[in-house]
């Protein structure tokens, strides 16, 4: 068998390894706070993920042509099989190591640092999309900015909102809202997350002239889909513990705010195409919401943490695939 085909064979592989992984390693974002506040019993919460997961990730596009085309032009990348190939395999690696230290980072920061860092390793910087590139990564740096601030102000209009309510009897009414809401945002989650590695996949097979267009192929939107939701129903409940109960107390007021806020940052970023941390999105939200309620009550050692494994995250995940794809070249 041609070796291009073997590796785009395994470029599919661990595509839908990846988003397996990315399926457990983000349930928590979704249900995090409706596990927390006890909405919804864990293995249910993952349930209604893995179902709304599916079904969000089978139903846009637009973002993963975006990761497709406008980190590196598959079109003219050398080797584009194996510098794909070791991409997947950095962006798993750490994703892993994250999951199971309990650390929410972002699975689309290692992705585009891991496949920029594999391009580069193999084609120097000349080869990165640098107006696709930084498109992308003024989205990934902006949405947790707008998360946290959209945070503070939904907390700030529903706490006005029921300033004369009892909180006791509005918590009770808010936890059963939580339910709707979790599935809103396990639906954005998928409509963002899963097309990463539909990208990725329709990448490989383009380098391997296996396809001459940028669309995504029904199997590729469907295997991806199958994935994430696969790897959501296995949940993550390390990640779910630290965004769930290390970041603030959650109560289902805070729950709900957080939950709609990022839901919208999501989705809006989904329909201009745009790659975002769902990741950064719900963490920065419930900082916000906590910020609003009482500015003490966000446990901002825990935050610091979080948001440095943000930051290095996309480098770290860029020297891997770097060294990854240089050992690749010795023996393949």
């Amino acid at each position: 068998m041609d070796t291009i085909l073997i590796l785009t064979i395994l470029v599919v592989i661990f595509a839908l390894a990846f988003d397996f992984i990315n399926g457990f390693h983000d349930t928590a974002n979704a249900i995090a706070t409706s596990v927390s506040t006890r909405a919804l019993k864990p293995r249910t919460a993952i349930m209604l993920a893995a179902t709304m997961n599916f079904v969000g990730a089978l139903t846009f596009t637009g973002v993963a042509k975006t990761i497709t085309k406008d980190i590196v032009d598959p079109f003219v990348l050398e080797n584009g099989s194996l510098v794909i190939l070791a991409a997947l395999v950095s962006a798993i690696t750490w994703n892993l190591i994250t999951w199971y230290f309990g650390i929410p980072s972002s699975s689309s920061h290692t992705l585009i640092g891991s496949i920029a860092g594999s391009a580069i390793a193999a084609a120097g910087f000349g080869i990165l999309n640098y107006s696709g590139f930084i498109k992308i990564l003024q989205a990934l740096l902006l949405s947790p900015i707008i998360a946290l601030v959209g945070g503070f102000l939904v907390m700030t209009i529903l706490r006005v909102v029921l300033k004369n309510r009892n909180l006791f009897k509005a918590n009770r009414r808010i936890r059963y809202m939580q339910i709707g809401t979790a599935a809103i945002q396990s639906f954005t989650h998928g409509t963002n997350d899963a097309q990463k590695a539909m990208g990725i996949i329709t990448m490989a097979l383009i380098a391997a002239e296996l396809q001459t267009t940028d669309d995504i192929q029904l199997w590729v939107r469907v295997a991806a889909a199958t994935a994430m939701g696969i790897g959501t129903s296995i949940g993550g409940y390390k990640i779910i513990k630290t965004v769930g109960g290390k970041i603030m107390k959650i109560r289902p007021i805070h729950g709900i705010a957080s939950d709609l806020n990022s839901a919208v940052i999501i989705f809006g970023a989904t329909l201009i195409h745009l790659p975002v941390s769902t990741t950064h999105v719900i963490s920065s939200s419930i900082m916000g919401v906590g910020s609003a309620q009482r500015l003490k009550g966000v446990k901002w050692g825990v935050a610091q943490k979080i948001v440095l494994t943000w930051i290095i995250t996309m480098p770290i995940s860029a020297v891997m695939a770097a060294v990854i794809y240089k050992l690749f070249t010795l023996f393949l």
